[in-house]
């Protein structure tokens, strides 16, 4: 899991930074501004940069001067995925954010600062108009120094969190050049994946062979970190595929009532990954199973019968709650790598 933090000046462009690594490489975006906005409207308060200030620094001092950023990392840990925090303002949240990162191999922390003119950094918030924006020249100066710095770890303090980044990012240019400093940085920073994200990773390149363009999907069966199967959709050998003559739809009439349409022409992923396992003799006892999405009940059942123990999925299947109980009464271990419903194309 790597965690990008990304701190700097008022106006200076976090959230074009964000949107950019976000959009590029499908990080988790956890925002402090959000945390603050959604606590100040608990409280019933106006949401302005005086606000957002006040409760940041009362929820450091109350809670300790990491609990802002502890919570959102608690947030991106849940989640599993490679995750942004946006708008780090103290020093004490960047130490705290190195520990969790030192404390787990498989975690690394990079700290960004982005920085520009004061002049256009004053231009692009007068354009943004966000809730704590509307303010002048000389009151944006001010609200800036205020948040520059101080002793008190507590508070704001930008220009040591500033010169503890890993890295600094000038957007006093147009878009492209910031998005070619990011990709610079980024491209000399590459993080060694874990098991997980490793096999996953070569699960999206069995997809590719997918034939059936209503959820491409791969599998790949391991075994003491080595790959024993790999799987994909696609027809019955010597049977036509829906990529050639289009699918083969059937309806199922479920007990309360409701209709679901699926195709039917193609043998899913890990169902084909433990037909290649027979045919080799391969034994699958003790496995992981790597796939898209939750098993469904047919696939879960041979997984269950073969001897698979754990089963990892990307994401979850929306009619995917039968195969988990099964696997709970099993004592097959199912974990996700996101905890949503995949929306895959064509669904």
């Amino acid at each position: 899991m790597v965690v990008i933090g990304i701190t700097g000046t008022l106006g200076a462009g976090k959230g074009t930074v964000v949107d950019y690594i976000v959009s590029r490489l499908q990080f988790k975006h956890f925002s402090v501004r959000d945390f603050l906005t959604a606590e100040i409207e608990r409280n019933g308060t106006v949401v302005n940069r005086d606000s957002m200030t006040d409760t940041a620094n009362r929820l450091r001092s109350e809670h300790g001067a990491s609990y802002i950023v502890d919570r959102l990392f608690e947030q991106a840990a849940a989640d599993g995925r490679n995750a942004i925090i946006e708008s780090i303002r103290a020093t004490a949240e960047v130490e705290a954010l190195r520990k969790k990162a030192e404390a787990d191999p498989n975690r690394r922390f990079l700290l960004l600062s982005v920085d520009a003119p004061v002049e256009t950094r004053y231009h692009r918030i007068s354009q943004r108009g966000s809730a704590t924006d509307h303010v002048d020249f000389d009151t944006f100066k001010a609200n800036e120094a205020r948040e520059m710095n101080n002793a008190d770890p507590t508070k704001q303090n930008l220009a040591a969190c500033m010169a503890m980044a890993d890295a600094k990012l000038d957007n006093s240019g147009s878009l492209a050049y910031l998005h070619a400093q990011i990709d610079e940085i980024l491209a000399a920073y590459k993080p060694r994946p874990d098991w997980d994200e490793y096999f996953m990773g070569l699960c999206h390149s069995v997809a590719q062979r997918a034939t059936c363009n209503r959820g491409k999907s791969g599998c790949v069966i391991v075994k003491d970190k080595q790959i024993l199967v790999t799987g994909y959709v696609g027809s019955p050998a010597h049977l036509p595929h829906c990529d050639e003559v289009g699918h083969l739809f059937k309806q199922t009439v479920h007990e309360d009532g409701h209709i679901s349409t699926h195709c039917v022409r193609t043998v899913h992923a890990e169902q084909n990954a433990i037909c290649q396992a027979a045919k080799r003799g391969i034994a699958l006892e003790g496995a992981t199973l790597y796939c898209t999405m939750t098993p469904c009940r047919t696939c879960a059942m041979l997984i269950i019968n073969c001897g698979i123990r754990n089963v990892v999925c990307e994401y979850r299947y929306h009619a995917g709650a039968e195969s988990e109980e099964m696997f709970r009464m099993a004592g097959v271990s199912i974990r996700y790598f996101h905890d949503e419903v995949l929306q895959y194309k064509n669904q």
